[in-house]
């Protein structure tokens, strides 16, 4: 008896001193640090420069789209409207990543606790918002071909306004509601394995699986199968409304062309990040293992703006035409 008593009391002294512990770890994760960047010094100004070229690349080609829609009257359409937005998101999101990577490239790779939150939710937001201008997108050139005579009559400034707020509001809401759903949970840790903040990295490093988080993400997987099962419907539908008529399928290609290469490039690089993020191997090099978790941070917002401007033939020539003034105003 005296036996069971001094194995009770053992048992409930090293819970306590495994909580106390846990208590203690948790009080100091005020800072996260960062994996991915242990270069040297030479290598890391190399990765510095190439990543400052991508970031101004995206920067000049995005805002580039985004002054010609703006400023040229007849592009205030819907589907001119949508790609601005677009172009807007990927500035917004860029703007969520690339500042603070070009920074941890040249000095500490830590982030605060507040900062960690906040990357996280301008990425997880800047996605969804791509996904939703894509719905969007889709759902204009299916009323456009599919019921040209009741295109102008449906697609007024009012309900394009409407579309663009909820498609802005969604994503937001819903990353609002993830992010909150993780916030002031005991954490055991602090080191990421990433060169940024991901709300699901910051979950593995909680001492008790969050319940709320896991309940709002799969909410947020279902709704937006939801919305790629309905681009899926549009395209079925456009594609049986066009195929028969070769006037309606020279248009179907100039003006879906770009919006699917766009989509099958967005969904393609997130899937592979969410698929490597879940089931990646640590064996890989890191700078493999680094272009895996920035690509759909870096290939979408640098290939959108330039396939929808060389593709539209509106935005091409708008483009060209004030190059082309430019050089006259010069050689006078």
């Amino acid at each position: 008896m005296r036996v069971s008593l001094q194995h009770l009391c053992h048992g409930v002294i090293s819970r306590a001193c495994v909580e106390f512990s846990m208590m203690e770890n948790v009080s100091v994760v005020t800072m996260f640090t960062l994996s991915g960047l242990n270069f040297p010094f030479v290598q890391r100004i190399t990765i510095f420069v190439l990543v400052l070229l991508c970031y101004l690349i995206i920067l000049l080609s995005n805002f580039t789209v985004i002054f010609v829609v703006v400023t040229d009257k007849k592009l205030h359409k819907p589907m001119y409207i949508f790609l601005c937005n677009l172009c807007i998101n990927a500035v917004y999101g860029s703007a969520g990543f690339f500042p603070k990577f070009l920074v941890d490239l040249v000095s500490s790779h830590v982030i605060s606790y507040a900062g960690c939150m906040l990357q996280g939710y301008v990425i997880h937001s800047s996605n969804g918002f791509d996904f939703s201008i894509l719905v969007l997108m889709a759902y204009d050139r299916y009323v456009a071909l599919c019921r040209p005579l009741v295109y102008q009559s449906f697609m007024t400034k009012q309900r394009v306004s409407l579309f663009v707020f909820v498609s802005w509001f969604i994503p937001q809401f819903c990353m609002l509601m993830n992010t909150a759903s993780i916030l002031g949970k005991k954490l055991c840790g602090s080191h990421i394995n990433r060169i940024y903040c991901v709300n699901l990295m910051v979950v593995r490093l909680a001492c008790s699986p969050p319940i709320a988080n896991s309940i709002i993400s799969w909410i947020n997987i279902v709704l937006y199968f939801l919305l790629f099962l309905f681009i899926c419907w549009s395209y079925v539908n456009l594609i049986k409304m066009c195929i028969s008529s070769p006037h309606m399928w020279k248009k179907f290609r100039q003006t879906c062309t770009p919006h699917i290469i766009c989509l099958l490039t967005y969904t393609g690089t997130l899937l592979l990040d969410l698929m490597y993020m879940r089931f990646g191997s640590d064996r890989l090099p890191q700078h493999l293992h680094n272009f895996m978790t920035v690509e759909f941070l870096l290939i979408p917002p640098i290939l959108n703006p330039l396939v929808y401007g060389l593709q539209l033939t509106h935005i091409r020539n708008r483009i060209l035409s004030f190059f082309h003034t430019k050089k006259k105003i010069h050689s006078f």
